[in-house]
């Protein structure tokens, strides 16, 4: 009888759900500070007992932080969220990531997240071609840069101190249809390249140059705004930054980093991407106001181990061309 009565017991206990998770999460970000509080909040809406403590700076700036705890012994985060995936290729190269088998990855085509799903994109933030719409052309396609009409009317951020325009110059350069041809041609027909996304914007919308490559939110958000400007997603594809979550291997609390991935690459999470403006990784979920839909916009690949591999390279190669 009492054997009978513990498998009752026992059967009642496996048919009761999986505690949730709970606790103290430690977030390192990169999010701009609005958009990580209105992250934090969802997910604690969906998570009340997980108490989260974050921190924010640039992905340069945390990952200097974060190194810095390493060499000490004492590395405080349980959860990582910042800009490119290149970043977390060196991490996981460094054996400093925890594999998620169990994430489910529904949605997501074979790229925006690890193979062995250590990373995770959680959204897009894709790099194309703004143009003023006073310029003799509106370019459809990369090629569009280098034709005469665009001589000495291109501006782009610099990959030495941009991180989308490094993933952006790894991504051609590893395309054969691309590669540093086109970066030279790029320079022989005038183009510059210098500082960040904004400054680019700016130079455009301004009407000091013609024709721009900049991430997608900036042009799209002014445009409706009435600033004079088009955003077009080259028929070529684009690049992306993808904005991944990891957890760490010395996470103190990994049940509730799951959680946090789990919430993040989700729908739910991937409605709250669109609804701070920014395109969704996963498919099936409506992009923000302005952004075709995610079908209709092609990813270049991009090798992000590869990209890790050759950044230093990238970087000088890039400066020879371009000076500075």
């Amino acid at each position: 009888m009492r054997t009978l009565a513990l498998a009752i017991a026992l059967a009642g206990l496996s048919a009761l759900p999986a505690a949730a998770a709970d606790g103290t999460l430690v977030l390192y970000t990169s999010q701009p500070n609005e958009d990580a509080q209105k992250t934090v909040d969802a997910f604690k809406a969906k998570n009340p007992g997980i108490d989260v403590q974050w921190v924010r700076d640039g992905t340069t700036k945390m990952m200097a932080k974060l190194q810095a705890e390493f060499a000490a012994g004492n590395p405080q985060p349980d959860v990582l969220l910042i800009a490119d995936s290149v970043t977390m290729a060196g991490l996981k190269r460094d054996d400093r990531l925890m594999a998620y088998p169990g994430a489910d990855t529904t949605g997501y085509e074979d790229g925006l997240f690890d193979k062995d799903k250590t990373w995770f994109s959680t959204k897009l933030i894709t790099t194309g071609i703004v143009n003023n719409t006073r310029s003799e052309i509106t370019p459809s396609s990369w090629k569009d840069l280098t034709k005469p009409e665009a001589k000495g009317q291109v501006t782009m951020p610099s990959p030495l101190t941009s991180g989308a325009a490094l993933v952006h110059v790894a991504t051609l350069v590893q395309n054969p249809d691309f590669g540093w041809d086109y970066i030279q041609a790029l320079a022989e027909n005038g183009a510059t390249a210098s500082g960040g996304n904004g400054g680019v914007f700016k130079a455009v919308a301004g009407g000091e140059k013609a024709y721009g490559v900049v991430v997608d939110f900036l042009p799209i958000r002014e445009s409706a705004k009435g600033a004079p400007v088009n955003f077009t997603f080259p028929t070529e594809g684009v690049s992306a930054v993808t904005e991944p979550v990891a957890i760490l291997k010395t996470a103190k609390n990994p049940e509730a980093a799951k959680a946090f991935v789990d919430f993040l690459i989700s729908e739910g999470g991937q409605k709250l991407a669109s609804d701070m403006g920014y395109l969704p990784a996963r498919e099936g979920i409506a992009p923000p106001e302005g952004f075709p839909s995610r079908d209709k916009i092609k990813l270049m690949p991009f090798d992000p181990d590869q990209a890790l591999k050759n950044e230093e390279e990238n970087k000088k190669r890039f400066s020879e061309i371009f000076g500075g």
